[in-house]
């Protein structure tokens, strides 16, 4: 498992490492906890998960310049901590891919998040990644998924982690490698455009982009 690997990297060095999700509309992340055994590895682990919509302690980010959003509320426990986002290697029918980006999409402590899929989820996706910069993103392609993702696609065995400093170069990368043009992805070509990340002149150490890509099959997308 990536995120007990990840674990088991940061704990020697001291630090307070806690596994974070929050509720969405049709998911109870509590209970995602239990059935993906994500709650006994923490435990093994002594590592608390935590649902960051039950977090008490919230502060206000005014987002400058945005692109739908003024602002999001967030547990603070976000803002004062170094954020490494774990994401699988997935498609998705509402923008094309998530990855790094899209992960960070999890930490808005709200259960009903459709109101953000009406202001234009790749807009929103931008915003956060405005305000909020994962330290480091990995991208968990063990396994990944193609098609109608991010729950009904198809399993794909890619054996495969990328990961970087740069969420947006490290999301520009995975999506190349699954067959994108991330310019034609609406969150990572804004990201970009706005300086959040590189897009182009990517440094890529270990295999080689073309050695290891691979046409996913595309999910039919539906703007949200």
């Amino acid at each position: 498992m990536v995120v007990e690997a990840i674990i088991k990297k940061l704990k020697p060095l001291g630090m307070e490492v806690y596994v974070v999700e929050s509720d969405a509309t049709m998911t109870n992340a509590d209970k995602a906890f239990e059935a993906t055994g994500m709650k006994e590895m923490c435990k093994q682990n002594d590592v608390e998960c935590l649902n960051l919509r039950h977090v008490k302690d919230k502060v206000k980010i005014k987002i400058p310049n945005c692109e739908t959003l003024g602002s999001i509320t967030v547990p603070r426990i976000v803002t004062e901590s170094a954020i490494i986002s774990a994401a699988k290697m997935k498609t998705h029918m509402a923008t094309k891919v998530t990855l790094g980006m899209k992960n960070m999409f999890g930490l808005l402590p709200d259960k009903f998040k459709a109101k953000y899929h009406a202001k234009g989820i790749s807009s929103v996706v931008v915003d956060i990644n405005s305000v909020i910069k994962p330290a480091l993103t990995v991208i968990d392609g063990f396994v990944a998924m193609e098609g109608r993702g991010p729950t009904d696609g198809t399993p794909l065995k890619m054996d495969l982690i990328i990961a970087g400093k740069d969420v947006v170069a490290t999301d520009a990368t995975t999506a190349r490698v699954m067959g994108f043009d991330p310019k034609e992805i609406s969150h990572i070509r804004r990201a970009g455009e706005k300086g959040l990340g590189n897009i182009d002149n990517i440094e890529i150490v270990g295999s080689k982009l073309e050695d290891v890509k691979h046409e996913f099959k595309k999910s039919k997308v539906t703007p949200g």
